[in-house]
């Protein structure tokens, strides 16, 4: 069995009486992609900043590829994208990258020609002697994402790559990533968002209120949810649909998105039950299917609302 990437033993972190990490343990084995889930304010940030050596834990140990060094020390092997964006604005986009390139080892010769290259991939070459402030947003994300992959770290550490992207730039991101983990190497990246994390992640952690909740591959965490579930797709009378859609003997849990919806079926009920009832109150159906349960309907199971969870104080993360 191979070293983890990171190991995360019994962590715990506090800021100013709020418990942001709570004994948190986790291990992101090497190669593949980590997804690190939770709603705001679970820990996410603040676990990424402690696995970055960014902070210390109050109680704990976190180790990266086995030693027991700080991230610092291991800089050269790792690349970070925090979620808090900093760039040197007044800096042209291709001195930085090269700046970032010279920061983690490599020639200033060497950096140049990475950084063209990462620049032409992200096709923004063509702003390579404008200023970081003359970027928009987006473009300026792209810039940080190719400083933090320069080097070509062995482990990659993305804390909400994908916000504030258009589809087409977050698209771009993504194949990035999945041919980063296909060369071998370990994406850990932290999103709120369930959809990109079951499109693209190997193992899933999902986090909240500073406590482990699921740990494991995609695979395991879907087979040990448990559950028959259903896709369904409304073509016409979806107003006729509530009364079975909301019958305890036939539904365990919905989550319903007016136009199609994805259900548990309570126990002892059967597809074909569920079926004639809504045929037989009109519903018209596009869509009806037997499917692994979501992880989207795995997280609102495992999460659910959380009106006694207290607002971060200041300094402290996500």
């Amino acid at each position: 069995m191979s070293t983890p990437s990171v190991n995360v033993e019994s962590v715990t972190k506090r800021f100013a009486g709020h418990t942001a990490v709570d004994r948190l343990s986790m291990q992101v084995p090497a190669g593949g992609i980590f997804g690190l889930l939770g709603p705001n304010g679970a820990g996410k940030s603040t676990t990424i900043r402690l696995i970055m050596s960014i902070i210390e834990p109050d109680e704990g140990r976190i180790t990266r590829f086995g030693s027991a060094q700080s991230s610092r020390d291991l800089s050269a092997r790792i690349g970070y994208l925090p979620e808090e964006r900093g760039l040197y604005k007044k800096m042209k986009v291709l001195d930085h990258l090269i700046f970032l390139g010279e920061t983690k080892g490599l020639s200033r010769a060497e950096g140049r020609k990475r950084a063209l290259a990462w620049l032409e991939r992200l096709e923004i070459a063509g702003w390579a002697q404008k200023k970081v402030e003359d970027l928009s947003k987006g473009m300026q994300q792209k810039v940080q994402f190719a400083g933090a992959l320069l080097h070509e770290p062995e482990l990659v550490i993305l804390d909400e790559p994908f916000s504030g992207l258009d589809p087409i730039n977050a698209q771009t991101m993504k194949d990035i990533v999945v041919g980063i983990a296909k060369s071998g190497r370990t994406v850990l990246f932290s999103t709120h968002v369930m959809e990109q994390a079951e499109r693209m992640c190997d193992h899933v952690a999902i986090i909240a209120r500073g406590r482990m909740v699921v740990n494991g591959t995609l695979a395991q965490v879907k087979a040990d949810f448990g559950g028959r579930y259903l896709a369904l797709g409304f073509s016409s009378g979806r107003e006729h649909a509530n009364a079975a859609l909301a019958d305890p003997r036939l539904v365990a849990r919905l989550d319903d998105y007016g136009a199609s919806a994805e259900l548990r079926l309570a126990d002892g009920a059967t597809p074909d039950q569920l079926l004639s009832a809504l045929v037989g109150a009109g519903v018209g159906l596009r869509r009806f299917e037997v499917v692994e349960p979501s992880l989207q309907a795995i997280f609102v199971a495992k999460v659910g609302a959380d009106p006694d969870a207290a607002p971060l104080p200041q300094g402290a993360a996500a």
